[in-house]
């Protein structure tokens, strides 16, 4: 499961430096947030239906809609224009909305219920190497089979994501057959009231993604760095460092504390980058990203997983998913009015997130004091 996860993000991953020169060789470089917000809104969308489905169909059914979808949405980016371009983004954000939820749900089944934050540390690794890889190693890629062929090998990494996952037991009990019925979406659907303090701490966390991942390409050229992936590599290479060696930490602390150090990493990463003037600073500020999201993401999931049901675990990983959409969506909706493609009004939009990160760290401290029995 790890390794599917690793090529389905390389997938998706691969072609995300280009896709802002894309914009603007069709005439759409004021519109560069669009990229991020249309993703997000049908990723957003489809969490209900793919948590809902992922607790009744199973697990892996939920995974190969996703693999599907992204396989043939990805062979058609270097065929459309901008019209075209925003349907295929809204139809990448569903496949975005369906194999995480079901790859999560089948590996809380999996863990232990002790060490569930080192298992997630181990489970995010992958994630994030196949992030960093895929925006890395983009221009290197291009440069060997141009545009075109770039999406033909993001797509042969989703086909490899459903040849990895063939052989793995589902882990649902009894799953169901699929029925037009169960698209029935109601509220008890779509949030997962145990796993809300989670799923919140991942909404402030994440706002710093959205202006990532539209900012981080430009800012290269800004800093006159060659590899619009630069950023994602030393992310990679620190989150992979700390969730190995500080995986277990949420389970030895609590999550919450965890979470108030991930989160006084993500401040300080989002300064760094805000006031960066050169490589070195910039290549810090993505290292320290690094350190927050290592200890930050596999300690959200580890607490949805103690926090969730048994029986309602894909409606809570879809709940915490959720919020990290709609994370992405607002992050990229501040650079509609506060971005102008420099790098002033990029340091804005890193202060911005900075400003969420401090208001999670002030709620975890509330929690802990009102709520001190809880882990």
């Amino acid at each position: 499961m790890c390794w599917a996860l690793l090529c389905f993000m390389i997938s998706f991953n691969l072609f995300i430096p280009e896709l802002n020169q894309m914009m603007t060789n069709m005439g759409g470089g004021d519109l560069k947030g669009s990229t991020f917000i249309l993703f997000g809104i049908t990723a957003l969308i489809s969490r209900p239906f793919s948590g809902k489905l992922s607790d009744t169909i199973g697990r892996k059914k939920v995974m190969y809609i996703g693999i599907v979808i992204a396989f043939a949405t990805t062979l058609f980016y270097p065929f459309v224009g901008l019209s075209g371009y925003f349907l295929l983004r809204l139809s990448h954000g569903f496949a975005a909305g369906f194999l995480p939820t079901g790859a999560t749900a089948l590996v809380t089944d999996l863990l232990p219920v002790k060490g569930r934050g080192v298992a997630m540390g181990i489970w995010g690794t992958f994630v994030s190497v196949g992030f960093g890889v895929g925006n890395f190693f983009s221009g290197m890629i291009m440069e060997i089979v141009g545009l075109e062929g770039l999406f033909f090998v993001a797509a042969s990494f989703a086909l490899l994501t459903g040849i990895l996952i063939f052989n793995l037991k589902e882990t649902l009990p009894k799953p169901q057959r699929f029925k037009f019925a169960l698209l029935k979406i109601k509220f008890d659907d779509i949030f997962e009231p145990t796993v809300r303090v989670p799923a919140f701490i991942m909404f402030c966390a994440a706002i710093s993604t959205g202006v990532i991942f539209v900012t981080s390409s430009d800012i290269s050229e800004y800093l006159n760095i060659e590899n619009k992936g630069w950023f994602f590599i030393f992310y990679m290479g620190s989150t992979i460092l700390v969730r190995l060696f500080a995986g277990g930490l949420s389970d030895k602390i609590g999550r919450r504390k965890s979470l108030i150090i991930g989160l006084v990493f993500l401040v300080i990463s989002m300064f760094l980058i805000a006031y960066a003037t050169g490589i070195i600073q910039y290549t810090i500020g993505a290292i320290v990203y690094g350190l927050a999201t290592g200890v930050n993401s596999p300690t959200i999931f580890a607490w949805t997983a103690d926090l969730s049901p048994e029986n309602r675990r894909g409606v809570g990983a879809g709940t915490v998913f959720i919020a990290l959409e709609f994370a992405i969506i607002v992050g990229s909706l501040f650079t509609y009015p506060l971005y102008n493609n420099t790098m002033e009004s990029a340091q804005i939009l890193f202060l911005l997130a900075s400003g969420f990160g401090l208001f999670a760290i002030a709620y975890l401290i509330w929690h802990i004091k009102r709520f001190a029995s809880a882990f």
